[in-house]
């Protein structure tokens, strides 16, 4: 994105989404202490999601926990149930699943992603979510490489060497194989892709695949930073990903463990957005010190409101995100995402967007609004989409 002299004034920020992850697939509840609340039974779950959406998150981060094993679910019937008890008790949060499944091992164990085919059955999930990450780019995700384990995790299997040693060879797997019919699956389904990215490079084969014409929608994710292989806690490197990210996407920067409280600083100040809770992290500022998931959530609010910035409602973030939009083509993708257009044959030089030299309003997606593909049409403006240099 651009930074004009104005961007880091509140009043010029797009308001903060919070997003939620209280039930990540890392721990387990003997890691969480009772007050942090890891939740296991479905109404436990289902509270979970409530007292987020009150702490001011507008997006929930899902993964299904099997209250009888206290592991991540692997029974798609399960999602639907779940799906389906959420849109009851927070109907106006974005419904965000975790394309991984699960990688969580048992100790000795080995850490991974769940088959394509696995994961492939979550478009098929009904009630359907929002929104199914999509990791894009095989990486490994070695959490042991930026955190020295000590006696801040005790109480956790961290200490235990065979897990260690499972989560430091843990690799997101996700070849063009997988990524791309998984796009294709979840679009056919009116599911969002919600890119799940580990650096640069993954981002810029997001934006090779819109390119080739494989998604025409709105470009949203998260990058997940903070490990061996990808992105770790070099603020310059942070910076590259915010500068790299296009105008008209909008990303959550997510990392592990401590460093999510400095990284979310840096974001709500610059005009990011957040993700909070254990999925992520068990501890405040303090080594050692435990931290709920409401009790982060507040946080960054706090954070927000100390800047003056705004705290997105459900609705500005269901706008924001264009959830249910699709566009008609490759050159209307990068139009509304604020890339250059594809260079035609003959073409030199630096690449623009045909256009009339006039201002016009921003098209906008969501329920009331209008919707990208249609906004020629509604405002009457003859834009020719196309490339010139």
């Amino acid at each position: 994105m651009y930074f004009t002299d104005d961007s880091l004034l509140p009043e010029n920020q797009a308001p903060l989404m919070i997003t939620a992850a209280p039930y990540g697939p890392v721990w387990m509840p003997v890691d969480c202490t009772p007050e942090q609340k890891l939740p296991v039974t479905w109404d436990e779950q289902v509270q979970a999601a409530v007292d987020c959406y009150n702490a001011g998150a507008t997006l929930l981060h899902i993964h299904v926990r099997d209250p009888k094993t206290g592991h991540i679910s692997k029974d798609f019937k399960q999602y639907n149930d779940q799906i389906g008890r959420l849109r009851q008790a927070v109907p106006k949060m974005i419904l965000q699943l975790g394309g991984s499944i699960s990688f969580a091992p048992e100790p000795g164990e080995e850490a991974q992603f769940q088959s394509y085919d696995s994961r492939h059955k979550l478009a098929e999930v009904d009630p359907k979510p929002d929104q199914v990450t999509v990791t894009c780019g095989t990486s490994l995700y070695d959490l042991t490489a930026l955190h020295p384990v000590d006696d801040a995790f005790e109480g956790t299997r961290f200490t235990n060497p065979a897990m260690l040693h499972a989560m430091a060879n843990l690799v997101a797997d996700s070849t063009p194989d997988f990524y791309l019919e998984n796009i294709k699956r979840l679009v056919q389904h009116g599911i969002q892709p919600y890119f799940a990215l580990g650096h640069v490079h993954s981002l810029e084969l997001v934006e090779r695949l819109i390119r080739k014409g494989y998604y025409m929608g709105p470009m949203n994710g998260f990058f997940s930073i903070g490990g061996g292989g990808v992105c770790g806690s070099n603020p310059f490197d942070l910076m590259e990903l915010i500068r790299r990210t296009p105008h008209g996407s909008f990303f959550t920067y997510q990392t592990t463990f401590r460093l999510t409280h400095p990284v979310a600083a840096i974001c709500i100040a610059l005009g990011q957005h957040t993700r909070a809770g254990i999925e992520d992290n068990l501890w405040d500022t303090t080594k050692g010190k435990r931290m709920s998931t409401i009790q982060m959530i507040e946080r960054h609010v706090r954070m927000a409101n100390e800047l003056g910035r705004a705290v997105a409602t459900p609705e500005q973030a269901r706008q924001m995100l264009k959830i249910g939009v699709t566009y008609k083509s490759t050159e209307e993708t990068l139009a509304n995402l604020g890339l250059p257009p594809n260079r035609r044959p003959g073409n030199m030089g630096f690449i623009v967007h045909e256009t009339d030299g006039m201002y016009h309003p921003a098209a906008q997606g969501g329920c009331g609004h209008i919707h990208a593909g249609e906004w020629e049409e509604k405002l009457d403006i003859p834009i020719k989409m196309g490339a010139s240099s």
